[in-house]
């Protein structure tokens, strides 16, 4: 614990509430706005960027437990005062940075570049902010504080990370998941790792709904990401990405947007890292929504897409979509977002079910193997690029929050053409075939021409 650095609650809309991270609290008590994390600056920016630079990248999945992994090798910008022993870490983070140089070609562009948030242990961007969270409950509960047990609404990945990190830290998790609107993938994660999973008639808003009531009681924690411990994991992505680019800021972040959250978390990290001189600009973000989920499109549609803190999310019933982890309809975090699309200059587009589906299946093509949610992020570049919003030379970084193999059914379904109201212009349908040399010969012949 070094006691050089520190971080509280404060208010997120102005009141001058305040409260310690130890406390079991989510929203201000006087005006009802999330809480932030909130950070000495003044200490932080008394080390140079040149040292922040050289700590991190001196820890970089290399450093001594727990600093090899990529949220708490930047500990003293999430959580400085937890103690290393209540440290609750699966090697988190450190995801691939990848150049995608023929997908963006595709497109239409010189760089892309996608940051693959789903390579980690529970196979979500999740992990990133469950590792505070539940590192928190475990310093909380250490100091005395009761809690029964740490509860969560989920459209699924939400609920693997909270299972895993309770299971391992020995602490009781409860999920709260709309019932057959998840896939069997997610739906196992917590089922394996222990937690009491909860199937709700109703969908993500309504389990949001009820975990909110639950949590009133101070003995069940909240784990959704309207808990601002969630975002300080989160923001390290922000970071990640301008480390693996020599400590320089892309032209561009691209990023799906369901409950909103990382979304906010996305700009935090950014805003921060300029403030303490590790990047000298700061990016544009994109706010990506599917068609069937997009509050946040509708409510800054209207305004030339642009975004600021007086744009009002006004909440929608969310309509079924491939993307289902952001099919949301009131996100929780729709300010949190709307501050960082101003601080970033940011815009917000969407995604139609096709574009989303065929988005995906063209990085496929490419050599990657995305969920539906980072379809919606590449079907929003795509468009952008398209309108010239995005120009070809600059420099672009997707987050990909989830890891394709938790979505088997979604790629399955477009290339049997099997997913409701989707055609499948990019499938690729194997070929059965008798066990004969003649056969497999002609196979290929078929394909490629013969030699």
């Amino acid at each position: 614990m070094d006691s050089s650095f520190s971080a509280w609650f404060r208010c997120s809309d102005g009141c001058d509430f305040r409260a310690g991270l130890t406390e079991v609290v989510y929203e201000c008590p006087r005006c009802g706005g999330l809480l932030e994390v909130e950070h000495d600056r003044a200490a932080l920016a008394r080390r140079p960027a040149a040292e922040w630079k050289a700590l991190f990248d001196g820890r970089f999945r290399l450093g001594p437990w727990p600093y090899g992994s990529g949220v708490w090798g930047k500990k003293e910008w999430v959580y400085p005062q937890l103690a290393p022993e209540n440290v609750v870490s699966m090697f988190e983070g450190g995801n691939p940075l990848l150049r995608v140089d023929r997908y963006a070609r595709e497109i239409g562009l010189d760089e892309v570049w996608v940051k693959e948030c789903g390579v980690t242990h529970t196979g979500s961007f999740k992990d990133l902010g469950m590792t505070v969270l539940v590192s928190a409950v475990k310093e909380m509960r250490a100091r005395g504080t009761t809690i029964r047990a740490v509860a969560c609404a989920s459209t699924g990945d939400t609920s693997a990370a909270l299972s895993a990190y309770c299971a391992a830290a020995g602490i009781p998790s409860v999920v709260l998941l709309p019932r057959g609107k998840i896939s069997t993938a997610q739906l196992v994660q917590p089922i394996s790792n222990g937690a009491l999973v909860l199937e709700l008639d109703t969908d993500f808003d309504g389990c949001m709904k009820v975990v909110r009531d639950l949590s009133r009681t101070k003995d069940i924690y909240l784990a959704n990401s309207m808990n601002s411990l969630r975002i300080e994991g989160q923001k390290t992505a922000s970071i990640e990405i301008a480390q693996q680019l020599g400590w320089s800021s892309p032209d561009w972040i691209v990023i799906p947007g369901g409950n909103l959250g990382n979304a906010s978390a996305v700009g935090k990290g950014f805003v921060l890292l300029k403030e303490l001189g590790l990047v000298d600009r700061l990016p544009r973000l994109v706010v990506a929504q599917a068609e069937h989920a997009n509050p946040l499109w509708r409510a800054t549609a209207g305004a030339g897409r642009r975004a600021g803190p007086e744009v009002v999310v006004e909440p929608i019933t969310a309509k079924r979509t491939l993307a289902s982890a952001i099919q949301i309809g009131a996100p929780v975090s729709a300010k949190r977002a709307l501050r960082a699309l101003a601080a970033l200059d940011g815009i917000v587009e969407q995604a139609t079910e096709q574009e989303l589906a065929d988005a995906a299946a063209r990085a496929d093509r490419a050599g990657l193997f995305t969920c539906p949610h980072t379809g919606v992020a590449l079907g929003a570049l795509e468009k952008l690029a398209a309108n010239g919003t995005i120009k070809r030379h600059e420099r672009v970084v997707v987050v990909s929050t989830a890891h394709g193999l938790k979505f088997a059914d979604f790629k399955v379904g477009y290339h049997e053409e099997t997913l409701p109201g989707i055609r499948s212009p990019l499938k690729n349908v194997s070929v059965k075939l008798a066990p004969t040399l003649g056969a497999v010969q002609d196979a290929i012949a078929a394909r490629f021409g013969r030699g």
